[in-house]
């Protein structure tokens, strides 16, 4: 006797509490394997797979393309041969966190979700003008999607005639691309960004990497980078000062005692940020290899959720492009970012007045001025930059 399976999103993570529909992979009536990709979902930061926990004949499809869903929701209903129940199913290709906050609920009772009141803070919406919308969500509440399209619809106006035609081209947002842009709007806007820039002499390290990196190579398998560097240097420097090892949570700072470096990885559909975690119990050998596995499987779209949560703070090296110095944004809900420009060849006065040729960078510490100030920041960048001048050996 056919029975009838119940698929609910699961929860991807400690931080994530929905994601988007990307795309249906089966159409209703066709029949699905076990494990076999049901449809497609995102995140922040990744495009995953959710498949069938079951064998058996797609009955129903309850979301649609672009759809917000929150974790918990019903996606399908698969006919089997088992017990009738519910199945919240796993990832098949991992998801990492870091997606949008909820919608939450908001509507005509004058309760609305933050996403909403941001919106239409950003808009000029009123609140009175929020209380004549139609919403959709439960209980007739206004969800963001309800504010866009009546934001749409007031903006629809005659285009006029293009005396250029086809010399654009309008490319819709990833579903990775939208959730990436709408975690950096909040962090923007929901943080006050300042930001420090120091510029610290990298010749002894990459001196050193240069003469060990081949037996290194031979020894440990892994490639001896200047990032790995940087990472046990500012490890350092956050155990000196902890607040920017942290995170905001309404009115109380929560002191992380376990230090987690996100490092930016450039992926085909954007940035991954792969997180190396208790850097605080790593030498620089177990540090290098965690840079180099998280890397490699960045780029092949294979890391686990947890192998992309839980970071304490995030280093991005632009350097790597050619850029000279920038100012990231801080990924919430962290309170600092370090940014790393290129090593370049520079002339430099000593302090016996002689000049030398060294090897400088730029690094920039952007931090949440809530929560840290500019004398602890400029502290904490100073002391980063004198444990990266100061390495001799491995």
């Amino acid at each position: 006797m056919s029975q009838e399976i119940e698929v609910t999103l699961p929860k991807l993570g400690e931080s994530i509490v929905g994601a988007t529909v990307v795309q249906l992979l089966k159409k209703v009536g066709e029949p699905i394997a076990i494990d076999e990709a049901l449809l497609e979902v995102s995140t922040e930061k990744v495009n995953s797979e959710i498949p069938s926990p079951v064998a058996g004949i797609l009955k129903e499809i309850l979301v649609v393309e672009d759809q917000e869903i929150e974790v918990g929701s019903l996606l399908a209903r698969i006919d089997v041969e088992a017990e009738v129940g519910t199945v919240q199913c796993d990832l098949k290709e991992k998801i990492p966190p870091q997606s949008t906050p909820s919608e939450g609920k908001g509507g005509k009772e004058g309760i609305y979700s933050p996403a909403v009141l941001r919106l239409a803070q950003m808009e000029g919406i009123s609140i009175d003008t929020l209380s004549q919308i139609d919403g959709t969500g439960e209980g007739g509440r206004i969800t963001k999607k309800d504010l866009k399209h009546y934001l749409e619809n007031q903006n629809q106006t005659p285009e006029p005639p293009s005396t250029q035609k086809g010399a654009e081209e309008r490319v819709k947002l990833s579903g990775m691309r939208k959730a990436i842009a709408d975690n950096m709007v909040r962090s923007f806007y929901g943080a006050p960004h300042a930001s420090v820039i120091i510029e610290a002499d990298v010749t002894d390290a990459m001196e050193l990497i240069a003469r060990e990196k081949a037996r290194f190579q031979e020894s440990h398998g892994a490639k001896l980078t200047v990032t790995s560097f940087l990472i046990q240097a500012l490890t350092k420097a956050l155990q000196q000062f902890p607040m920017l090892n942290a995170s905001l949570e309404d009115e109380t700072i929560v002191i992380k005692r376990y230090i987690n470096v996100g490092i930016a990885v450039n992926v085909e559909k954007g940035l991954i940020v792969p997180v190396i975690k208790n850097c605080q119990e790593r030498n620089l050998v177990s540090i290098v290899k965690a840079v180099a596995d998280l890397s490699s499987r960045a780029r092949e779209n294979k890391l686990a959720p947890d192998e992309v949560s839980e970071g304490t703070i995030t280093l991005t090296n632009f350097g790597m492009t050619g850029a000279l110095m920038g100012v990231p944004i801080i990924r919430y809900p962290e309170v600092a970012i370090i940014g790393v420009g290129t090593i370049q060849k520079r002339v430099v006065v000593r302090e016996d007045n002689s000049f030398a040729v060294r090897r400088m960078v730029y690094l920039s510490l952007t931090f949440d001025h809530r929560i840290i100030d500019g004398i602890y920041g400029c502290q904490f960048l100073s002391a980063f930059k004198n444990h990266l001048e100061s390495f001799s050996g491995i």
